[in-house]
């Protein structure tokens, strides 16, 4: 494992070497493969034919030679040609960063779209690599027609094959977006508002998505546990009803050709009432890594400070000292924009969480009363499925309920219900 550490980093939030060299082994190991040796390469310019300079290249040389490793992986971004040199150099096969998070990916995926967002990122990177991956590009084809002439190279064929597979899968993923869309659509007919966990990845996301829904989503200590977006139902503490969605975790320097493949799958955030940013408040870096989310988050148009709810989770709070775990807990209890403290293992603050949640969906609510005959069993029913209901008033006449919906329910129920129905004022937005 070979980290490239520019020289050049400034910014505050930036990590150290030591912490992205040890992210890059997380990385590796998600994949099965054992790191038996480590290394920080300073790089103050980079070499336009291997990217670190000579000394370095023979240090590793020397070092494969005795080691004998399967790969080597380096962290950073790696040209065609300074692959293949570097394969060259070291006589054995080279992942650069973007190779190793496509591997991950393509592991990890399971749905039918997460297996062709994968697909199309693993062709766009290797067709700019064909002069590299392949050992018979040399080859030609004969001509076809009458004309005959020098034919088709391989390498030329090869690229043609793989821009055609792209835009065939391009096609099937914009059928992809279209059911997604549908789907979206078919919710907002419901309607249930939508809560999207965003995240750096390994910020405990999954194991909180259980904890709130009771499901069983695959939930380990890994890199990149979690791919395809999974939806479940959730109740909360008032009654209200909502979707909670569980996202790919970002990572710092997340590759272009993954940026752009998995656009399909984060439109669940871009389209969702409330985003809630799970961090991991025990790591060492929890502030550049939340740095490195709200920068992917603003790429995608989503600002924190926007008019949507933006709530932020401080998880893993069990790994922390108890006198910082109880402040942080107290903290959470306080206003609206402060940070929530949570652990999804043991359950801490959960409560809070969810009361939060619930006070960020009905800020817009509207407070109703409502008058029903005793015999409209069929109405009552309907109110308390679609409604959340504060207070019921039993009486000769019938039941009286004190209640608040959504602006899209308030206008179903004024639909339904008429001149039974009236406005309050001073509820709206109590949880």
């Amino acid at each position: 494992m070979l980290h490239v550490e520019p020289k050049t980093r400034k910014a505050a939030l930036d990590r150290d070497a030591e912490a992205r060299l040890a992210e890059a082994i997380g990385l590796t190991r998600a994949i099965g493969l054992e790191v038996i040796a480590s290394h920080i390469a300073p790089l103050a310019r980079p070499v336009p034919a291997t990217l670190i300079g000579s000394g370095k290249v023979e240090e590793i040389a020397a070092e494969a030679r005795a080691l004998e490793p399967t790969v080597i992986v380096v962290n950073a971004q790696l040209s065609p040609i300074q692959q293949r040199n570097l394969e060259k150099a070291w006589n054995t096969k080279v992942l650069d960063r973007t190779a190793l998070i496509l591997e991950i990916f393509g592991e990890r995926a399971r749905t039918r779209e997460g297996r062709l967002q994968v697909e199309l990122a693993h062709l766009t990177y290797q067709r700019s690599r064909l002069v590299r991956s392949w050992t018979h590009l040399e080859r030609q084809r004969g001509g076809f027609g009458f004309l005959g002439g020098p034919g088709e190279t391989q390498i030329e064929t090869d690229r043609r094959l793989i821009g055609e597979r792209i835009v065939k899968i391009k096609a099937e993923l914009e059928g992809v977006k279209r059911t997604r869309g549908l789907q979206r659509r078919a919710r907002k007919r419901v309607p249930f508002p939508v809560i999207a966990l965003v995240g750096y990845t390994n910020a405990g996301k999954s194991t909180l998505f259980n904890r709130l829904t009771e499901s069983e989503v695959l939930a380990k200590d890994l890199l990149f546990a979690t791919l395809d977006p999974t939806m479940r139902g959730l109740k909360l503490p008032g009654g209200t009803r909502a979707i909670l969605s569980d996202t790919v975790g970002f990572i710092a320097d997340l590759p272009t050709e993954l940026v752009a493949a998995f656009r399909a799958t984060l439109e669940e955030v871009l389209e969702a009432d409330i985003i809630a940013h799970v961090r991991d408040a025990a790591h060492d870096e929890t502030e550049a890594q939340k740095a490195d989310v709200l920068k992917v988050l603003a790429d995608l148009g989503v600002e924190p400070d926007g008019e949507r709810p933006f709530v932020e989770i401080l998880n893993k709070i069990d790994l922390l000292e108890d006198d910082v775990r109880a402040g942080l807990l107290a903290r959470g209890r306080g206003r609206a924009g402060t940070a929530i403290a949570v652990s999804a293992l043991t359950g801490d603050g959960v409560g809070a969480l969810l009361d939060r949640f619930e006070s960020a969906l009905t800020r817009a609510n509207i407070a109703m009363r409502l008058r029903l005959t005793p015999e409209d069993g069929e109405g009552l029913a309907w109110a308390y499925r679609h409604g959340q209901i504060r207070e019921r008033r039993e009486g000769k006449n019938g039941v009286e309920l004190l209640l608040t919906a959504s602006p899209q329910e308030a206008e179903r129920f004024a639909a339904r219900f008429g001149e039974n129905l009236s406005m309050e004022e001073g509820l709206a937005g109590e949880s």
